[in-house]
C-alpha cells in the first residue's frame, strides 16, 4: 500500500522575523515496515542555509536557516511511502517470555544490545513516577509473554484512559497523565513507555501519522490526518515492534513512521529559535493519499 503525504506547518508572526534556524523531522523512515520512495521540502520565504544529515536515532533531518524578515514561515514536506505489510509475518514464532528479555538487554554483548539498552533509563518526559511499576506488572504476570504483556498493557490504557485533547500540553507531568488518566497520544506514549522501563524493558517514542477515515457517506477533508505518536518495544532477536495505545492496535496499514527517540524531544517535527516575531500562531496540517 503506497501513500502520498503533505505535511504543512505554518507559523503567523505578530511582528516581523529577522533570523530563524530550524530543524525538521519530517522526512519518513526507511525500515522494515516501510520504504520512503521520495520527500521534497518547500520552504517559504526560502532559506539562506539547508542542510541535510542524519541524527543519533537514525532520524533524517532538515536543518534550515533564514536570514530575511519575514511574519510567515511555512514548511511543507511531501513524501510518498510504501507500507510493507509483511514486517511482522514472524512475530507470530516469537514466544520470548518478558522477564528473558529484560535481562538480554540488561547485560548487552553486541553493539545492537548495547544501543538498545540506552532505552531501558528514563528521560525528560519518561520519568518513573510513583506507581507506575506496579501498574506495569498488572500486564506483565511470571508466566507472561513480552508480546502478551504489552498487548495486554495497550488495552489496559486504551479502555482505562480518556481522550481529552485539552487536558495536558507537552509540559504536564506524567504524574498528572497517570492520576488523572487523562491526555492525548503523546501522553499515552509516554506513559506506556514509562511502564515498560520501569519493569527493565527497553522502549522508545515513535512519531508517525495515522490515516483517518470520513464518516460513511462524507468527503475527507483536505489536511484532516493528523500526526501521531506510539510506542515501540525491543525484543531481542526480531527487532522493534510497535504499538497504539490511542486505537488500542498494533500499527499496520495506517501508520506511517517519521521518527523515533527515547521521548519527544528527540523527534519533534519542527523546532528552533527565532529572533523577533512576538505572539505567533501554528497551524499544521497534514493529508495522507492513498495511491495505491
Amino acid at each position: 500500500m503506497k501513500y502520498k503525504i503533505k505535511h504543512s506547518t505554518t507559523y503567523s508572526y505578530a511582528d516581523f522575523v529577522s533570523l530563524c534556524q530550524n530543524q525538521a523531522r519530517l522526512t519518513p523512515k526507511t525500515n522494515r515496515a516501510q520504504i520512503c520512495h521520495s520527500s521534497r521540502i518547500d520552504i517559504e520565504p526560502p532559506a539562506n542555509y539547508l542542510q541535510e544529515f542524519t541524527d543519533y536515532f537514525d532520524n533524517k533531518v532538515t536543518a534550515f536557516e533564514i536570514a530575511t524578515q519575514h511574519k510567515k514561515l511555512k514548511v511543507t514536506m511531501t513524501s510518498e511511502v510504501e507500507l510493507l505489510l509483511s514486517a511482522n509475518i514472524n512475530l507470530v514464532d516469537t514466544d520470548m517470555p518478558w522477564q528473558e528479555a529484560r535481562d538480554i538487554v540488561a547485560k548487552p554483548n553486541t553493539y545492537q544490545l548495547l544501543k538498545t539498552s540506552e532505552f531501558i533509563l528514563p528521560s525528560q518526559y519518561t520519568p518513573f513516577v510513583q506507581g507506575i511499576k506496579e501498574y506495569a506488572l498488572t500486564s506483565f504476570l511470571a508466566d507472561i509473554s513480552l508480546i502478551c504483556g504489552c498487548k495486554d498493557l495497550m488495552a489496559r490504557i486504551f479502555h482505562e484512559f480518556q481522550y481529552d485533547p485539552g487536558f495536558t500540553t507537552i509540559s504536564t507531568p506524567l504524574s498528572v497523565v497517570f492520576a488523572q488518566k487523562r491526555g492525548v497520544c503523546q501522553d499515552f506514549a509516554h506513559f506506556a513507555i514509562a511502564c515498560l522501563r520501569s519493569i527493565g524493558l527497553a522502549a522508545r517514542y515513535v512519531s508517525g501519522y495515522i490515516e483517518t477515515m470520513p464518516p460513511e457517506g462524507e468527503e475527507k477533508l483536505a489536511g484532516a490526518d493528523a500526526t501521531h505518536a506510539w510506542f515501540s518495544v525491543f525484543v531481542p532477536r526480531f527487532g522493534w515492534v510497535d504499538f497504539d495505545p490511542t486505537n488500542n492496535v498494533m500499527p499496520n496499514e495506517q501508520h506511517i513512521t517519521l521518527a523515533v527517540g527515547r521521548d519527544f524531544s528527540d523527534v519533534t517535527p519542527l523546532k528552533g529559535v527565532v529572533f523577533g516575531g512576538g505572539t505567533q500562531l501554528l497551524d499544521v496540517a497534514v493529508d495522507m493519499i492513498r495511491l495505491e
